[in-house]
């Protein structure tokens, strides 16, 4: 599988959709990128029209009616940005594209009226099925199966309020929600930071019989060892100094409700034998008390961390980890669902707006913006995508139609890798990794493709990687890139 770098990528025709009957006018004022931009689309049903300068470009213009414009960002000036402004004026549905071969938050944009006409950026090499379906999309021509913004399985529509997928990966996460409600058992969410554990816990409480109770949350690592064990199970008067009054704990507020210990993994090793002691005997004894305290409590218990080898190092009693283990829901990061990205990105968008009391119609997200969240890492999952959409919503200038990738980059974490090392794109017999690209994460990209293109048959991945079964088995039980994988 060869890796090819700066080259127009090559996919096959049934990759392509809505090409066929469609104008394009491409105006590049670099020869190789003109041509190849010509063949490729040709190849894929577009009628092509070519121009190398902005004069070339009005006068094809003035005498086709394009249903696309591609142009370089390099030929944009006021004169032609106003010719296509009454070009559009007079054909609504054309789509103007800009080419740049800069980093999306490098693009300048001084030019007020481009923000006024342009539908979307592309970076160079152009990816001729990407671009296709950006541009069918736009025009409002059939997606491919599979990606409707609407989904009204059962299961969507009971979590609706406190979850927006349409992804198979979070359906199988939350396909037993409403049997594990009901069951009235202890459950174990475990996930990344920001997956949305807690929310998990709560849809649980707010199904099952007990929802009329309390529902009380508690960070088992952000309270002091010294404090959380009061905290859990409360203290009678004169217990310590300063303990002026009797005070109850966490398990005894929780009475006839839900009790979630959050973050159960920090928990101390010395309370977690007293925690165990607790779910066992449906009894808490407060700090400096004798007598037992009665509760009704169900207890849902989370974790960002892997428990099974918290337990094999020592750091987390295996026989507690049983008992909270009973019912289990495990959440995937949100780079494992791209397909949830959009959903939740335009939701934040626009709740962020309602809250800052901006009228509607809200500014929509490009495809080419779609694309960039989709392949962005989101370490902090679903909050970081929530926070980077609030700082958008806060920051964008009010006069704003649509948004763009450099409207997003300025306010992705720190930590976030660059768009140049995530922008991989494949197709057809080849794929693209930027310069720049970690040789681990290059190991894997190649893999992974491998396994596409071979449909998830290992054997003859193995073989088009040129690597033994065995290898290619060890490298998916060790990376921890390819780790889900191999579940």
């Amino acid at each position: 599988m060869p890796i090819k770098r700066d080259a127009a990528i090559v996919p096959s025709m049934s990759e392509v959709p809505g090409l066929d009957g469609l104008t394009i006018v491409v105006a590049d004022d670099n020869p190789l990128s003109l041509r190849m931009a010509e063949e490729t689309l040709a190849g894929f049903g577009a009628r092509v029209r070519t121009a190398a300068t902005t004069r070339d470009l009005l006068w094809t213009l003035a005498r086709e009616r394009a249903q696309v414009v591609l142009m370089s960002i390099g030929l944009v000036d006021e004169q032609c940005i106003e010719f296509i402004r009454h070009y559009k004026a007079a054909s609504p549905d054309t789509l103007l594209y800009l080419l740049t071969e800069e980093d999306y938050d490098l693009v300048e944009t001084s030019l007020d009226a481009v923000k006024a006409v342009v539908d979307d950026y592309v970076r160079k090499p152009l990816d001729v099925a990407r671009f296709a379906r950006m541009a069918a999309t736009s025009l409002g021509r059939p997606r491919t199966p599979g990606t409707a913004l609407t989904v009204v399985e059962p299961l969507v529509t009971q979590v609706k309020p406190y979850f927006l997928f349409r992804s198979q990966a979070m359906q199988r996460a939350l396909a037993n929600l409403q049997e594990i409600a009901a069951s009235g058992q202890t459950v174990l969410v475990s996930g990344e930071t920001g997956a949305g554990k807690e929310i998990v816990a709560r849809v649980i409480h707010v199904m099952s019989p007990r929802a009329a109770g309390p529902f009380v949350p508690i960070n088992c690592g952000a309270i002091p060892e010294s404090l959380i064990e009061g905290e859990l199970f409360g203290h009678e008067k004169g217990a310590f100094t300063g303990a002026h009054r009797t005070r109850k704990g966490k398990f005894e507020s929780a009475n006839n409700g839900t009790l979630f210990l959050d973050e159960i993994g920090d928990m101390p090793l010395n309370l977690q034998v007293r925690l165990l002691r607790v779910l066992e005997e449906r009894k808490v004894y407060r700090v400096g008390g004798d007598a037992p305290v009665p509760i009704n409590v169900r207890v849902i218990a989370a974790t960002r961390v892997d428990l099974v080898k918290a337990v094999r190092d020592g750091l987390f009693r295996e026989d507690l980890y049983y008992r909270l283990n009973v019912l289990r829901v495990h959440l995937p990061p949100l780079s494992e669902r791209p397909e949830d990205i959009s959903l939740l990105a335009l939701h934040f968008l626009e709740r962020a707006f309602a809250e800052m009391g901006r009228p509607a119609p809200y500014p929509v997200l490009s495809p080419e913006t779609i694309y960039l969240l989709e392949h962005l890492p989101w370490k902090g999952n679903v909050r970081e995508l929530r926070n980077v959409m609030t700082r958008v919503a806060t920051f964008i200038p009010p006069d704003t139609r649509r948004i763009f990738p450099f409207h997003i980059l300025p306010h992705l974490e720190e930590h976030s890798e660059t768009p140049s090392v995530r922008a991989v794109t494949s197709g057809g017999d080849g794929i693209v990794i930027p310069a720049g690209t970690p040789l681990d994460q290059v190991e894997s990209i190649m893999i992974k493709e491998a396994l596409r293109e071979t449909g998830g048959n290992r054997s003859k991945a193995a073989k088009l990687l040129g690597i033994s079964l065995r290898t290619l088995r060890r490298k998916l039980a060790t990376s921890p890139q390819l780790g889900q994988i191999d579940r």
